[in-house]
């Protein structure tokens, strides 16, 4: 370790022979619409085909189209491949191929680049027309290595020429077969996913981004001495590549749920860009509302009926869809809502990730209102926690909100492939005459439970009322009525309560300090407490998948560390507030959650750059918490690990 990260053995020298290593980070770093994210999505597909370990995050602007040449608007995508299974992007990058001086500009401002990361950069700037931007790139290449980074002044463009007239419309293709040739993957496997991204275009398309790819490979070869190997991870299990979108897709399928409602919205869309190619051909329907509002009443409308519906939305859609989730909530209709959050509040960060919506998902609704709060924290779990939230939604007549963030939706990883069962899948319509005498709401006093009825079964008419009502579903402002069906519906979320498990920690059952994430965090968390644990500190985490109701046995876990403290992608302010008084200041959401929960006193870290936490971020927190604790030899000794 250097630093607290972990270094892959990458040569700064460079080497002729294929050298072995166990961990690579990459980034291709463009304008927008240079097409650097499809490259770096192909690549990590063929790393993937090829047996590593993959994890990718996009770098996206805020900006749909920016500026040319913007530190702002740098476009592109990060690129982790491994021996092993891979669970987050990593610290620093070790190669960077960055289309222009500015972009990366934009990466160094993020803490993506280190001493020693080296830079295959475009060097067509140094003779542009324009004499300002050749003394931009004079300027900032002298500034990149006096910075410790390995510049490699390229002429890209140049030998694209040889392939294509518009280099900027290829260029993607012929770095890709530049990454290829230095890590060594197979090119058969790259012309096939080239054919396969281009499958919609002609062959003469096909053809000319093929040949993109062998000039790079050409390129790379007589031009680099950077050449390594990652073995493969030793696994016979099946895989599959998705980003987390593509996986809530699927799992919307593999429910057995027929219909989406969503009105398109940053970073949630491309989940119902994926379904709209491929739901037809299960028999399911995508509705594109008119608004948030609406698609989440089109979704009740469907799931009264008697197919559970899902509506998909990020922060801004969710704020929106509140009104209509009370009802949900008051008319016992079940519900699955995906909320795929984005930085906050109002636009925010449109393209980048936080986890700021948790306070939202579960106290955002007039009066009393109890629903599900789920946390994905893998691309894997956003397929199977789809699956779970239709049966939880129709087995408490309720709604259940899946949280992801964009870090899962955009990011890419292989996982063993789901093997359908008709577990999975939602049952048919019960259509049998309704039971005589039993009432719409027959809630059970200990469960809180009822049976639900179908419009159309014989006997089961009722009027749906999101007044409140007796259980026969008459309107009724009684106050015992009111008091018993408020505890109805907080009765059914006790007995989810009763059937979850206690989490998992990772690592010791007691220590000295225990990490809490939730969401995305996990790899990052995990990562940075195997390296803390491998020093022989006494450090272990958790990762909560449920949130409300939340998962039992928390308090004598926490009991047994001397400190528990969440990591977090939102906002809290610095300890001990701004005033100095600690009472004051605002707390790190699971933080404040779980202090109410437990009441124990939960501490926190979080932070809200607009991009995942790195390992290294955390090993540093661990460090300083250990320091704080009076552990000072042992904080040193993590921080100069």
């Amino acid at each position: 370790m250097e630093n607290g990260q972990v270094t892959n053995g990458h040569d700064v020298e460079g080497s002729s022979e294929p050298k072995t290593i166990h961990n690579a980070i990459v980034e291709i770093v463009s304008d927008s619409g240079e097409g650097a994210q499809k490259a770096g999505q192909s690549f990590a597909t063929i790393g993937a085909k090829s047996g590593n370990g993959v994890w990718t995050v996009e770098i996206i602007p805020a900006e749909i189209k920016p500026p040319a040449r913007s530190r702002a608007g740098a476009s592109g995508i990060r690129i982790r491949l491994g021996s092993e299974q891979i669970t987050n992007m990593g610290d620093t990058a070790d190669i960077v191929v960055a289309f222009n001086e500015q972009v990366l500009y934009g990466r160094i401002i993020n803490d993506a680049l280190r001493e020693g990361t080296v830079v295959l950069l475009e060097n067509k700037w140094a003779s542009d027309p324009d004499e300002q931007i050749r003394d931009m790139y004079t300027t900032a290449v002298k500034d990149f290595r006096a910075r410790g980074l390995i510049v490699h002044e390229l002429a890209m463009h140049e030998a694209c020429l040889e392939y294509t007239p518009k280099p900027q419309l290829g260029k993607n293709m012929f770095v890709l077969g530049m990454l290829c040739w230095i890590y060594q993957l197979n090119p058969d496997l790259a012309l096939r996913e080239i054919a396969a991204v281009f499958a919609k275009k002609s062959a003469a398309v096909i053809e000319s981004n093929q040949k993109l790819f062998h000039g790079g490979v050409k390129f790379a070869r007589e031009n680099l001495t950077y050449c390594y190997t990652i073995p493969t991870m030793k696994t016979e299990q099946d895989l599959i590549v998705t980003n987390g979108n593509q996986a809530v897709g699927l799992g919307v399928m593999a429910s057995g749920m027929e219909m989406v409602s969503m009105y398109p919205i940053t970073p949630a869309t491309s989940a119902t860009h994926y379904l709209a190619g491929v739901y037809q051909k299960v028999g399911g329907f995508i509705h594109q509302a008119e608004d948030e509002i609406a698609a989440i009443g089109f979704a009740i409308g469907a799931s009264y009926a008697g197919k559970t519906a899902c509506t998909i939305t990020s922060g801004p859609g969710l704020a929106l869809k509140t009104e209509f989730i009370g009802l949900a909530v008051m008319s016992e209709v079940p519900l699955v809502i995906v909320d795929v959050q984005r930085g906050g509040p109002a636009t925010g960060l449109p393209t980048k990730v936080e986890q700021g919506d948790l306070f939202a998902a579960l106290y955002a609704s007039p009066g009393d209102a109890p629903k599900v709060v789920m946390a994905a924290a893998t691309i894997e779990e956003c397929f199977h926690m789809i699956i779970t939230a239709r049966k939880l939604a129709e087995m408490f007549r309720t709604p259940v909100i899946v949280l992801t963030d964009a870090n899962l939706a955009t990011g890419q990883t292989a996982y063993p492939r789901p093997k359908a069962t008709e577990e999975w899948m939602a049952p048919p319509i019960d259509q049998s005459p309704w039971p005589e005498g039993l009432a719409p709401y027959e809630w059970d006093k200990k469960t809180g439970l009822s049976r639900r009825p179908i419009p159309g079964q014989r006997g089961g008419e009722y009027v749906l009322t999101g007044l409140a009502h007796t259980k026969l579903s008459h309107v009724a402002y009684d106050p015992t009525v009111n008091q018993m069906s408020t505890e109805m519906r907080s009765r059914k979320i006790a007995s989810l309560a009763q059937t979850l498990r206690p989490p998992t920690i990772h690592g010791d059952d007691e220590g000295d300090l225990l990490l809490v994430g939730w969401g995305s965090t996990i790899g990052s968390i995990e990562e940075a407490v195997d390296r803390a644990r491998a020093d022989g500190y006494k450090v272990s985490s958790l990762h909560l998948r449920f949130i409300a109701p939340m998962e039992p046995g928390l308090k004598k876990m926490f009991e047994r560390f001397k400190r528990v403290m969440t990591i977090e992608l939102n906002y809290s302010d610095p300890q001990g507030g701004f005033s100095g008084d600690p009472e004051t200041a605002r707390r790190a959401q699971l933080a404040q959650h779980l202090r109410a929960q437990t009441l124990h006193d939960v501490g926190y870290w979080s932070i809200t750059p607009g991009q995942p936490l790195q390992p290294n971020q955390i090993c540093q927190v661990i460090a300083k918490t250990l320091e704080e604790m009076g552990l000072a030899q042992r904080g040193a000794e993590v921080a100069h690990a």
